[in-house]
């Protein structure tokens, strides 16, 4: 009986043997690449205040913020990467070439520490990595600075990721991690060197020096909001054609997400393109439905810039260009909600009061319809709660680097706090009335209406950074008749 021969291993679906003279042949004539000497990442000046906030919260203690890993989402292929938003935020470092990158606060004295970022450097030119490595070499995903650079780039004390285990055996300083993001380097650390309850408390203190917004984030979330303001126009532009189409909503997402990535690193999240009843779906995001031109889409898109700034806007369009009388009286509710919402933010509000003003004048509304059963303030009870069947949701959030920021922040921080002056939020009530609800009269069910906006807190009140996007029925009906003639 013959034998056969040995089963050559798995290999990616791209792999080719490589004979040694290949292997000879590519390792020479490469000539240098160096960045630019003064390239340096936007909103540099700014990092070392970061860190030092943080510092200052943990005298004496480690601390360790990796970037994140590589995410497979088929066989060898992963997901696009981002990094972690605290990583990202105390870095400066956005791009696609930081998975696996680590940052450790090395405390240097009784009051301080020494920001080190543990990187991996180039692909050389002397072994085969950076073209037979398909997840990390440079002919398969793109150029890395090397240490140097990285330091010139960021200001940041760079050192080979190949150190960090050194660093991380032995006895240990005490030491927070920012557990979970990179399993890798939770494995990395002895167990008794740091403990679950100080590692939350890193992640709170994180989430919690975000809250504030400073200018130059500020500028960069406008730049994200004008980018959205476009999408949002070239969505409407599109209509006639995605009005033909067997899955409309797909079209409208790709539109819009073409513009994210041409304008900015992509979207914040993923898009909402919800025609009819599919806007009674909080997070519909399957976008696989048509455009029938007798209803409304709801649209809850953010473009995200190249810093990881994202907007996060909702506006709702009469597919037809226009409101039928039932969709206006919908719409005009939801915007008298966030009128009302809008009206009390000014720092030393209670963060909660703006939503609770918008549900009083959603359940007053949903009473005067006749839908509610009881009266709006039995309605509106902690014990009752009745008019949250056709808006279960909160009605916004803090926004940042993450369209749901800071939400490691501890409750007496954010959701039991008071705003204060940058501060950034959404306002978004809406009415999801679901095609099946018999206590709806029949016009209004299968109906969701959303209206959202961004705002930051000023020293007086708030400022509207998506005010370029029409909110009124007439103001809607008007811009979107503008584009379509235009």
């Amino acid at each position: 009986m013959t034998s056969m021969p040995p089963a050559r291993p798995h290999t990616g679906s791209h792999d080719l043997p490589v004979p040694a003279a290949l292997d000879a042949f590519m390792a020479t004539g490469w000539a240098p690449s160096p960045l630019p000497a003064d390239a340096r990442i936007p909103g540099h000046a700014l990092l070392p205040d970061r860190r030092q906030r943080l510092s200052a919260r943990f005298p004496g203690e480690r601390l360790v913020i990796p970037a994140g890993t590589l995410k497979v989402r088929s066989n060898d292929t992963d997901h696009r990467f981002r990094p972690h938003s605290a990583y990202a935020w105390l870095t400066g470092l956005t791009g696609e070439e930081q998975p696996d990158h680590v940052l450790v606060l090395e405390p240097s004295g009784p009051e301080g520490h020494e920001a080190v970022l543990h990187i991996r450097p180039r692909s050389p030119r002397d072994t085969s990595g950076f073209y037979r490595d398909r997840r990390y070499g440079e002919f398969w995903v793109g150029r890395r600075p090397d240490l140097d650079e990285t330091a010139a780039l960021t200001g940041l004390r760079c050192a080979h990721l190949d150190e960090l285990p050194g660093l991380l055996a032995g006895p240990q300083p005490p030491t927070r991690l920012l557990a979970g993001v990179d399993l890798r380097v939770d494995g990395l650390l002895p167990a008794r060197s740091h403990t679950p309850s100080g590692n939350a408390e890193l992640d709170a203190v994180l989430a919690e020096l975000r809250l504030r917004k400073d200018p130059w984030e500020v500028g960069q979330l406008q730049l994200a909001v004008d980018h959205t303001t476009s999408g949002f126009e070239d969505v409407v532009r599109a209509l006639p054609d995605a009005l033909r189409h067997p899955r409309g909503e797909r079209r409208i997402e790709g539109v819009f997400n073409l513009r994210a990535r041409t304008e900015g690193n992509g979207t914040g999240y993923e898009t909402i393109a919800a025609a009819g009843a599919h806007a009674c779906v909080l997070h519909w995001i399957r976008n696989d439905g048509p455009l029938p031109p007798s209803q409304l889409l709801l649209l809850d898109a953010g473009v995200e810039t190249d810093t990881l700034y994202t907007a996060d806007i909702t506006r709702t369009l009469p597919l037809s260009g226009r409101f039928s009388p039932a969709q206006r009286d919908v719409y005009e509710l939801v915007l008298a909600a966030q009128e009302a919402a809008i009206a009390v933010l000014r720092p030393g509000a209670r963060f909660r009061d703006f939503h609770r003003e918008a549900m009083r004048v959603i359940a007053e509304g949903l009473h005067a319809w006749g839908v509610l059963p009881v009266e709006p303030e039995e309605a509106l009870a902690d014990d009752s709660g009745l008019y949250r069947r056709y808006t279960l949701c909160s009605s916004g959030h803090m926004l940042g680097i993450d369209v749901h920021d800071c939400a490691r922040a501890r409750a007496e921080t954010y959701l039991d706090g008071v705003l204060e002056e940058g501060h950034v939020l959404t306002v978004e009530p809406g009415l999801y009335l679901q095609p099946d609800d018999e206590t709806l009269p029949p016009e209004l069910r299968g109906m969701g209406v959303r209206i959202e906006d961004d705002l930051v807190i000023t020293a007086d009140g708030a400022k509207l950074l998506s005010g370029a996007l029409p909110r009124t029925a007439d103001g809607v009906e008007e811009w979107m008749a503008r584009l379509l003639d235009g």
